[in-house]
């Protein structure tokens, strides 16, 4: 009994508030509250269609500036994986093996040689092509100061010289570059931003690779932030790290033949110093110059004298 007395007295209250609020009037009542997250429409997020992935790591013997290379690259390059270092030794179809297991589908293979030299395999795996490059002049972020800076992770711009569009091989590097280099959009790791640009020039028969700041935002002031290095390309192979050569640049030099013709130039000074004084010699006249008669005569009275 007591139950239903309180579930009458509860309804009572529940009427007598409806009409309340009934002989309120509309202006006179509290405005509804409405969540504002909750009732804004979703925001579309972008579908990642260019799953480029690329592997990015070393040989054995790599110096200490392609070790920092590799680290730069990691730091402005979000969509790449790493590995352990491979030997030398191994042969180069591993690396197909590798980016298999990696689920990665470019590759950056950097090779060091007598500790001095540094190689670089552009490739894409696991069908082709692939290009080799002798890297030199090797400028890391923090070697230089550069007083640029860039958000991690952000999108780059990509710019190259008029001279990637004149040769076949030259259009084959730059789509190589574009795949390799270029940021997806809307990858998982990286930023909706573009605040830094990377150039890509040709001049003296290098690629010279820059990495600007985009200070203004219409373009007018660059900034450089580094890393810098220059690509001489040696050979273009059909395949991935194999197959046949597609291209062989007729004007490099490997590091090797130019440090044989620098050292058989400075040889060559000692040759050539030794030819002069020969030559010295030959251009000497060998007549004499006749005696005089007076000379004779004063040796006689000195040795008679005496």
């Amino acid at each position: 009994m007591a139950r239903k007395r309180k579930a009458g007295e509860r309804n009572e209250q529940k009427s007598k508030l409806q009409k309340l609020n009934s002989e309120v009037k509309p202006e006179e009542q509290e405005p509804a509250v409405t969540n504002e997250l909750t009732d804004m429409e979703p925001l579309t997020k972008g579908r990642w269609k260019n799953k480029q992935k690329v592997l990015v790591f070393t040989s054995r013997g790599i110096t200490f500036k392609g070790r920092h290379l590799i680290k730069d690259l990691r730091n402005l390059m979000p969509h790449t994986k790493t590995d352990v270092k491979m030997d030398r030794k191994s042969d180069l179809l591993m690396v197909n093996e590798i980016c298999e297991l990696k689920n990665c589908n470019k590759c950056v293979y950097l090779v060091g040689k007598k500790g001095r030299d540094v190689y670089m395999w552009v490739s894409n795996v696991p069908h082709g092509p692939s290009a080799l490059f002798h890297v030199e002049y090797l400028n890391m972020m923090e070697e230089l100061k550069f007083t640029g800076n860039c958000l991690k992770a952000s999108r780059p711009i990509l710019s190259f010289d008029s001279k990637f569009d004149e040769t076949p091989h030259m259009k084959l590097l730059k789509e190589l570059f574009i795949q390799v280099f270029g940021t997806p959009n809307y990858h998982p790791k990286s930023q909706p931003f573009i605040d830094h640009v990377f150039t890509f020039s040709v001049m003296d028969g290098k690629i010279w690779f820059r990495n600007y700041q985009i200070v203004e935002e219409t373009g007018g002031e660059l900034v450089e932030i580094g890393p810098r290095f220059t690509m001489t390309l040696s050979r273009i192979l059909s395949g991935s790290f194999g197959g046949p050569v597609l291209y062989c640049n007729p004007d490099y030099q490997s590091p090797n033949l130019m440090r044989h013709l620098h050292k058989k130039k400075n040889s060559m000074k000692y040759v050539e110093h030794k030819a002069a004084k020969v030559d010295k010699r030959m251009r000497r006249s060998d007549k004499t110059f006749a005696t005089d008669e007076t000379d004779q005569v004063f040796d006689t009275n000195l040795t008679a004298g005496s």
